[in-house]
């Protein structure tokens, strides 16, 4: 029995700091000369124990414990990506998550997701309060915060203050207690918040003590594997290698791969059984998502790493999948189970959702569950026919659910046409929240449409205000400019004065000779009503009112939300006009 690596990912909203900190890390490490070079492997960078206690020196004591782990190894691809397809059964293959929150901007719509993914597979986190550096009239005296805040002006102590409190607010609302990371007393009860800069290298020392010290603490137990164990894992990434054909990006969190070997893979539809013909791993340093990396052939690899595996039929395979040696005892009922513990559960009428891994369409269906958005049919992969055929269907059952929603997924043109033929939506974005914004938009709009559609042919309220010098003919019918003061002028209404007096109907509403069909508040037009006589019933600077008759009223009493609160004043006052001959009108 040996200990490995904790697994860390990191996450954060776009543009807090992710790579920024990750290549500080990198390269606070590298830049350890006595400690020796971090390796680098497929889409994860490990820094070793004797490295991280050179970094962070007496920071590593306020733990009090024997450190055995290996060191940290960090998964170096964007966000959620990682995050999400990295899982295995009973939750995530990451043992720790790092959360990025730019100090400056605060919780931001992805931090929103990282959480509610963090949430989903039950990892404990902490968090990186980046960009501190920019906090105003911030000085780096030294790259130890806690010594560095001491140094600090009244002024710039007073603006890092006032931003940390409001991001522990803003934590607390999202459901966790957090404080900066020096004034924890029990790190399972509270987040610890590290301000660090990814350009300063501020608190980067802090953050790796913290790491290090939080996995030798709690987490000993879970990082215990059988060197000598059939590797288990789970699948980064499938891609294109030159030379190579269909290549797979693996984490092995578990036991030992080697060449030779078989392996099974899990996909949504079916087991893959194959030979590793080769595994690679890229020169040290080397940027993993660079064309031009070179790699290396290895024999074998030992958990915890990341490699990339050559072998046939990986075309089959979907990011997310569970990886096993054949080795492994009962290894096809193992993947079978674990796929069956992907919460993919629907129902039978919602929405079609598509997610580019099993780990995203996991934590895509955990939050829209929790936003009462019910989902039909849950897939991997990028939007096609068969999707739009099943929104179809969906949308006879129920016109909000006629959509397909993509979570980090593509829909090409040929399909976006054929969609919108079938007057199909779809919603696509690489951030959760983002989708989730957009169809409840859409929703929206759509309910206020339809109900829009049950007041078709009802009277709407208008207050108009005839205008001075802007009379055309008199009577027969009389013409004349008017401004809309409040709600929507619309044709073949009747008009009344302020004592309720009806005066005649609009026949037309004109401007610059074209008939419209109705004219908004603020708007100057000119209309034909039928019956009275300008100069006799009606003058200049009048004011004439729709009369709205009282089964239209009742109708529009009832969906108010529909109307702006002008229009519901005018409604109202339509009813005190009303009510001067006839008491219970409108009730």
């Amino acid at each position: 029995m040996a200990v490995r690596c904790p697994v860390i990912s990191v996450l954060g909203h776009v543009d807090h700091g992710k790579t920024l900190l990750l290549d500080k890390i990198r390269g606070t490490a590298v830049a350890d000369k006595e400690a020796g070079k971090i390796t680098q492997a497929i889409g994860a960078t490990e820094v070793p124990l004797d490295t991280i206690k050179s970094i962070c020196g007496s920071l590593l004591d306020r733990f009090k414990v024997q450190f055995n782990i290996p060191g940290l190894l960090f998964i170096d691809t964007p966000g959620h990506e990682a995050f999400t397809s990295l899982r295995r059964r009973g939750g995530s293959i990451s043992d720790l998550a790092i959360l990025i929150i730019d100090i400056n901007q605060g919780v931001q719509p992805q931090t929103k997701e990282a959480i509610e993914i963090i949430k989903t597979f039950k990892v404990p986190f902490v968090i990186a309060a980046s960009k501190v550096d920019i906090v105003p009239n911030w000085k780096t005296h030294s790259k130890i915060f806690i010594e560095n805040i001491a140094q600090q002006t009244d002024l710039s102590r007073e603006e890092f203050e006032k931003r940390i409190y409001r991001l522990m607010g803003a934590i607390s609302e999202l459901g966790f207690s957090s404080n900066l990371y020096n004034k924890i007393e029990d790190y399972q009860k509270e987040i610890a918040i590290i301000p660090t800069s990814g350009k300063t290298g501020e608190g980067i020392a802090e953050l790796l003590a913290l790491l290090t010290g939080l996995s030798q603490k709690f987490l000993e137990k879970n990082l215990n594997i059988e060197v000598k164990g059939p590797a288990k894992g789970t699948v980064l990434e499938i891609k294109e290698t030159e030379g190579l054909g269909t290549t797979a990006d693996v984490i092995i969190y578990d036991g030992t791969l080697s060449v030779g070997e078989e392996i099974l893979i899990g996909g949504l539809d079916d087991i893959v059984k194959t030979k590793v013909k080769a595994l690679l791993k890229p020169s040290a340093l080397s940027e993993i998502r660079d064309s031009k990396t070179r790699f290396t052939h290895v024999k074998s690899v030992t958990a915890a790493t990341g490699i990339k595996i050559s072998a046939l039929d990986l075309d089959k395979v979907n990011a997310g999948s569970p990886v096993v040696s054949i080795k492994a005892k009962d290894a096809e009922k193992e993947i079978r189970k674990e796929l069956e513990e992907v919460k993919l559960e629907t129902q039978d009428k919602g929405v079609i959702i598509k997610a580019d891994t099993l780990g995203s369409l996991e934590a895509f269906l955990n939050i829209l569950e929790q936003n009462d958005i019910p989902v039909k049919k849950a897939r991997i992969g990028n939007v096609n026919k068969k999707d739009i055929a099943d929104a179809s269907a969906s949308m006879e059952k129920d016109p909000f659910y006629g959509v397909i929603l993509g979570f980090n997924v593509k829909c090409d043109d040929t399909i976006a046409r054929d969609a919108n033929k079938c007057k199909v939506d779809v919603v696509t974005h690489p951030v959760i929240y983002k989708v989730l914004e957009e169809y409840q938009e859409k929703c929206e709009k759509k309910r206020k449409q339809m109900e829009l559609e049950e007041l078709e042919g009802v009277k709407w309220p208008a207050k108009i205000k005839s205008l001075s010098g802007y009379v055309f003919r008199q009577s027969n019918p009389a013409i004349f400019g008017v401004e809309v003061m409040a709600g929507e002028l619309r044709n073949n209404v009747d008009v009344m004065n302020e004592n309720g007096t009806i005066l005649g109907e609009i026949k037309t509403i004109e401007s610059e000779g074209n008939k419209l069909d109705s004219a908004k508040t603020g708007e100057k037009v000119a209309i034909a009503l039928m019956g009275p006589t300008f100069g006799r019933q009606i003058k200049e600077g009048d004011t004439l009112i729709v009369s709205v008759p009282e089964s239209d009223f009742k109708k529009l009493k009832k969906k108010k939300n529909l109307l702006c609160g002008a229009e519901i004043s005018l409604l109202q006052e339509i009813a005190r006009i009303k009510r001067k001959t006839d008491e219970m009108w409108g009730v």
